[in-house]
């Protein structure tokens, strides 16, 4: 049974049992069943497709309707992007941070704390947990949706916690999650843990994150 089998069996089961799921749990569903499709179903039909478009010599957008029960129906368009024929909210590239030069720092010798990691433990009970709290951190925020995160406005040295440019100061501090979208790490786990929790009760993902040893 592939995910979105599950998934449908589970709101299937709630309806024959009379058990009406919460706003917040429906919202979740839909959440979880676009990102299936998203992210299994879509590269699938695109890998399918490819070779039958490879004769064609021009730009071209396909439009597929498709309704349960019912025969697909696939329509040319004359325009040449998606973006021309469906709401599709384009990314701003961020100006670039101002910072405040302090010169060189004198070297002292600093006693530093136990280095931690981060753990976040999902709402079925898997963890997400790398070698690393950075790329922890990042790809907690990646699975939260960057785009998602990216509208709370959350930022870490005056730099967009998801930013479309890489900072001129910090930019050794932020991890490219996807192409031109970075993710900034520069914070001790302590901040790294507090945005977690509340990118977590914001967007309800049901985690629970841990500073570990």
């Amino acid at each position: 049974m592939t995910k979105l089998e599950k998934l449908y069996s589970i709101i299937e089961n709630s309806r024959d049992v009379g058990v009406k799921l919460p706003e917040d749990v429906i919202r979740q569903v839909e959440e979880l069943e676009e990102n299936i499709i998203k992210d299994e179903i879509l590269p699938s039909l695109s890998s399918d497709i490819a070779p039958l478009l490879e004769p064609i010599k021009r730009d071209l957008v396909l439009v597929v309707e498709y309704h349960p029960g019912e025969p697909i129906s696939v329509g040319l368009s004359r325009k040449a992007k998606i973006s021309e024929i469906i709401d599709v909210k384009r990314l701003e590239i961020d100006p670039q941070v101002e910072h405040k030069d302090y010169g060189e720092r004198s070297k002292r010798v600093e006693k530093r704390a136990p280095k931690t990691g981060l753990c976040i433990i999902r709402r079925d009970g898997s963890i997400l947990q790398e070698k690393n709290a950075a790329l922890t951190f990042a790809k907690a925020v990646h699975e939260a949706g960057l785009l998602r995160v990216r509208e709370l406005g959350l930022k870490f040295c005056k730099v967009p916690l998801v930013s479309t440019t890489r900072d001129k100061k910090y930019g050794n501090r932020q991890i490219e999650m996807e192409p031109g979208i970075f993710v900034i790490t520069h914070s001790n786990n302590k901040e790294k843990k507090d945005r977690l929790d509340r990118i977590n009760q914001t967007l309800h993902l049901g985690w629970t994150v841990k500073i570990i040893d």
